[in-house]
């Protein structure tokens, strides 16, 4: 059977960098509120559908990027997990794709205004129809949920939190089809995806390597995982991780993890 190769896209937004694309004069746009900052960026994030939160911090301070020369963040929103992973990477070259325009803007602009904005380009298009000239070392989501849940009533977010815009496996084959032979895909997922995300892995061929059971207060059950799948034959970790104690103050392993992002840690 002959392969089906995806459409590419139509529209494709990049930030200032290397091809040559010029800059708007974006930087005053930044000290309007709705601005989430960190130590080393900050992120415009009142347009995207999908706020900077929990879940895409863990993401970009957990994921592996050593060594990874190409880089893929699928669902990017306002770019925040791209950012982190130029500030811990100084040699990644970052693609971000979203399929909303208005969440594509906004990455464009904290791109724009952050230190890394030559390796980091944002495009306006469906994971399901990126088909680029290069393979990735590593790719990294943090995808939609809530599969069985009720649809909220604003589209954008509906999209954006929803698996019926990109189910896991349509993620987990995607992965697979861009990856270089060694390469990564690391995503966070709810508990309750735990089975589907084992089963998408197994049939894309793309063993789960690493999991990090997520513990949001210490004596909680888990409600979130991080996952590493690769083709890469190294050996298999699980493990978990406590984000508070029961006080409220946070963990110091939640502290080592992000003190490189956030302000007051």
């Amino acid at each position: 059977m002959a392969k089906t190769v995806p459409k590419p896209c139509q529209k494709t937004i990049i930030a200032c960098g290397p091809i040559g694309t010029k800059c708007l004069p974006l930087h005053p746009i930044m000290g309007r509120e709705k601005v989430f900052r960190f130590k080393q960026f900050a992120v415009l994030n009142d347009r995207t559908a999908m706020k900077v939160g929990t879940d895409g911090v863990l993401l970009g301070a957990w994921c592996p990027v050593t060594n990874a020369r190409r880089v893929l963040d699928v669902g990017t929103g306002c770019g925040v997990i791209a950012l982190m992973v130029a500030q811990r990477n100084a040699s990644a070259v970052i693609d971000a794709l979203d399929i909303d325009h208005d969440a594509v803007e906004e990455a464009r602009i904290n791109f724009a205004n952050s230190p890394w904005s030559g390796r980091l380009a944002a495009h306006e298009c469906d994971f399901n129809r990126w088909n680029p000239a290069v393979q990735y070392d590593l790719i990294v989501s943090n995808p939609p949920f809530f599969t069985d849940s009720l649809l909220p009533p604003d589209d954008a977010r509906s999209l954006a939190r929803h698996t019926q815009a990109l189910s896991y496996s349509q993620l987990i084959e995607g992965a697979a089809r861009l990856l270089s032979d060694d390469g990564t895909l690391a995503l966070i997922s709810p508990t309750d995806a735990e089975q589907a995300t084992i089963s998408a892995a197994a049939f894309a061929s793309l063993p789960v390597r690493r999991i990090t059971r997520v513990i949001p207060v210490e004596n909680a059950p888990a409600k979130r995982i991080l996952w590493q799948l690769s083709r890469r034959d190294v050996p298999y970790r699980e493990e978990s991780l406590t984000i508070a104690r029961h006080d409220g103050t946070f963990t110091d392993e939640y502290i080592a993890l992000t003190r490189a992002f956030y302000l007051k840690m």
